[in-house]
């Protein structure tokens, strides 16, 4: 059929707006996975409303759907590969979750290294980007930090003193403070903060060390008796360092302008606002014990310098394993201690 000169001017119009269209810009959604509850701190106060920045900063073209409870599969020592294989885009997880494969970065996580956890993440981050940055290359690390002081929670009895440690069995979360806690007479069982719920309503361990900022997450409240709190005044019995990681592909993979936003939203200041929040969350996790009546005790510094002592011995053991492994190991710890202390007010 000939095609009257409407239809031809109608087609020649439709043709020539596709070149007068803008271009519609790339929009990205990032899978993010964790191993906490959607009502843990980490979820609701970290790395939500990091991911609202990122949407907000990207007019919307950068965002984030959030997997927690390790909805994409797997558990949560996995979760560092899942960032590397592509498994998903971000994690939140724990280096320490696979024992001695982060050598270097366990400094920090020896007893009594912390001072706060906004001043301590932010050194941690100028440390890994100093002297560490090799054990992380297969992923893009966005940012790292730790939690508040640890605390101790027992089913049985309190912990007032280091004799009490003895006949214990303890959960720690990673391999020094493993063993910090054989050091101080405990029998150490090493688990994800994920099977911690059930080992202790099972009687499988007697207590756990962790920070008052997962008490709800855990029901630790409901699950222990009794708290040990340290003095304030003095350094942290204990931290562990987290890693917020991405899939070094994914991240190739963005345009230049989202790029520029991710990068503006990581590094070195977001690793200490993620320190500091995270301890902030220690004060309603505390409430949660005091509300149901679970006596806490002050472990006073007297006391925790018996502990320093107990344990001192193993500050020289790392560094004298990661000598072993090719780097200068008092080295390390004197550049740790050096960068928490600068960074500390």
């Amino acid at each position: 059929m000939k095609k009257t000169p409407f239809v031809r001017l109608a087609a020649a119009g439709a043709f020539a707006s596709l070149f007068a269209l803008p271009a519609v810009a790339q929009e990205v959604t990032l899978k993010v996975h964790h191993f906490l509850s959607p009502k843990a701190p980490v979820h609701e106060k970290m790395l939500g409303p990091w991911c609202e920045k990122l949407a907000k900063d990207s007019n919307n073209r950068l965002k984030c759907q959030i997997y927690p409870a390790m909805q994409l599969g797997g558990t949560a020592p996995q979760l560092y590969d899942q960032a590397k294989d592509g498994v998903a885009d971000i994690v939140w997880t724990l280096p320490g979750y696979s024992a001695g494969r982060f050598p270097l970065v366990e400094v920090f996580e020896l007893p009594f290294m912390m001072t706060n956890a906004e001043a301590t993440s932010r050194a941690l981050w100028d440390y890994v980007n100093q002297f560490d940055l090799a054990e992380f290359k297969d992923v893009k690390p966005l940012a790292f930090h730790v939690h508040g002081p640890g605390n101790l929670f027992t089913t049985k009895k309190p912990v007032t003193q280091m004799a009490d440690f003895k006949g214990m069995k303890f959960r720690a979360p990673t391999r020094m403070t493993n063993k910090f806690l054989g050091s101080l007479g405990a029998t150490p069982v090493g688990m994800p903060l994920p099977q911690v719920g059930e080992a202790l309503s099972k009687g499988v361990i007697d207590g756990a060390m962790t920070p008052y900022e997962v008490v709800g997450a855990t029901k630790m409240h409901e699950l222990t008796k009794f708290t040990g709190e340290t003095d304030t005044k003095y350094p942290a019995i204990y931290t562990s360092v987290f890693i917020v990681a991405m899939n070094k592909a994914k991240y190739d993979s963005l345009p230049a302008d989202l790029k520029k936003v991710l990068d503006a939203n990581s590094g070195a200041e977001f690793s200490a606002w993620m320190g500091k929040v995270q301890q902030e969350a220690d004060g309603p996790g505390k409430k949660l014990i005091q509300d149901h009546g679970n006596p806490v005790n002050i472990i006073p510094i007297a006391e925790l310098e018996k502990w320093k002592q107990a344990s001192d011995a193993l500050d020289d053991e790392w560094a004298a394993d990661v000598t072993k492994k090719g780097h200068d190991g008092k080295k390390l710890l004197q550049a740790a201690r050096d960068l928490i202390k600068k960074h500390t007010k």
